[in-house]
């Protein structure tokens, strides 16, 4: 090495600290000493001390960066479907305050709030009534755009009033169908709950079946048979439409609303009920809850809740509209509408015989028949052989053109018989009679 007199190591990558003979001999000018282009050499040992830091600080602060950067995105994703998760679930609802119940201040809706005095306002001081129920009375109103509206006020005497008013706003703000009474707003102020609809000028649809209004003989049988396919399309949205499913729980005749052109639109959900569970399969309920001769058998043995049991309660509003009669009658016995027809048309064969007399024997025999039978299966003791609501609204469909003529009465046949459940008067007691 003492010979040497030239080094080049010039653009070699080298790292590490020089030598401190080569240094010497370097400035003592004994050798040409050439160590450009080696960033990573270090000429003292502190120098390098300083770039082995600068080495990992850097890597280390660009990997907590990332770090962070990452959990933030993650924290977003969460908040966003957090967000969609309550948007699925529908709205909701805030607890009563001390100095006024607050049921909506949560909710998001198209829906307007009216104060109390506007209530007042829109109904002339509760001039007109027009309805009466287990949730209050309901009044005749018009809004300041010169709109009819029904206005149902809850009353003070109702025990499960605010629960009914709670759980129908809420059914109401998410859903949307033409055959659905809209809700336009509600009062949640103080002690005033009030709720106001689209006013219905035909009423419901019992009124017209039981001949308490003028016009009843205006239901013929087309008009039966549309109103019918109306009601199925609003059920079916329910079944099938909503996210999650919905179960009305109390689809009678009574809450089938009619309206200046006869449309029918279901109404009243205060007792309904969606599915919380993820395979819809039943809601199981502590309370079984309805009106008597439209509840579902199965149901009031079960307290377990699915969509075969609005289906059950269908098939008895289509046999009031065939028939004309009441979910139950009887002087002395109690018969229910379902055990009356298979009886009746199994021993006279002859749709004349269960006919709404109203109808005067203008119906379509093809129409009539096929009725009867869609009537019957919804109306099964068992769920599982209870259509759907979309099956019905298929078959109601092709009830209104039919044109071939059936050659026997199919629920007499061994394949298709109908097992009716006795529905003795004690078992017709429920907790909710609206």
């Amino acid at each position: 090495m003492t010979s040497l007199q030239v080094l080049n190591l010039s653009g070699n990558k080298l790292t590490g600290l020089v030598p401190q003979p080569l240094l010497e001999r370097s400035r003592d000018r004994s050798l040409l000493l050439s160590i450009e282009g080696n960033p990573d050499l270090c000429y003292r040992e502190d120098s390098c001390q300083k770039k082995k830091k600068k080495k990992y600080v850097i890597p280390i602060i660009v990997a907590t960066s990332a770090t962070f950067v990452v959990l933030v995105l993650l924290a977003l994703l969460c908040a966003s479907k957090r967000r969609h998760s309550k948007a699925r679930k529908g709205p909701s609802v805030a607890p009563r305050g001390e100095h006024g119940s607050h049921l909506l201040s949560s909710i998001d809706s198209e829906s307007q709030q009216f104060t109390s005095s506007e209530i007042v306002s829109m109904t002339n001081g509760f001039e007109k009534e027009i309805g009466r129920g287990g949730f209050g009375t309901v009044f005749h109103g018009w809004l300041k755009d010169g709109r009819q509206v029904a206005v149902k006020m809850l009353s003070k005497l109702s025990s499960q009033g605010e629960k009914e008013f709670r759980a129908e706003v809420l059914t109401l703000v998410r859903v949307h169908h033409r055959n659905l009474v809209p809700l336009l707003g509600y009062c949640d102020e103080k002690k005033n709950l009030a709720l106001v609809y689209e006013y219905m000028a035909h009423g419901c649809l019992v009124d017209h079946l039981k001949g308490k209004e003028s016009d009843c003989n205006s239901l013929i049988w087309s008009a039966r048979m549309r109103i019918a396919l109306e009601a199925a399309q609003g059920l079916e949205y329910l079944h099938s439409g909503c996210k999650p499913p919905i179960v009305h729980r109390d689809v009678k005749t009574a809450n089938i609303l009619l309206n200046q052109n006869l449309e029918a639109k279901i109404a009243d959900f205060g007792l309904s009920k969606a599915f919380t569970n993820e395979d819809h399969s039943h809601i199981s309920t502590n309370t079984v809850a309805g009106t008597p001769g439209y509840l579902d058998p199965a149901y009031q043995l079960t307290s377990q809740l699915n969509e075969k049991s609005d289906v059950y309660s269908f098939g008895v509003v289509l046999l009031e509209l065939i028939t004309g009669k009441p979910p139950a009658f009887g002087d002395t016995e109690k018969i229910h509408i379902a055990s009356w027809v298979h009886q009746t048309v199994l021993e006279s064969g002859d749709m004349s015989s269960i006919a709404d007399p109203n109808l005067q024997g203008e119906y379509d025999q093809n129409s009539i028949w096929k009725a009867v039978e869609i009537a019957m299966s919804c109306a099964s003791a068992s769920p599982a052989q209870r259509p759907t609501m979309s099956q019905v609204v298929i078959e109601l469909k092709e009830c209104q053109n039919l044109s071939v003529v059936p050659v026997e009465y199919r629920f007499g046949t061994e394949d298709a018989a109908i097992e009716m459940i006795p529905l003795p008067s004690d078992s017709m007691t429920v907790v909710t009679a609206r």
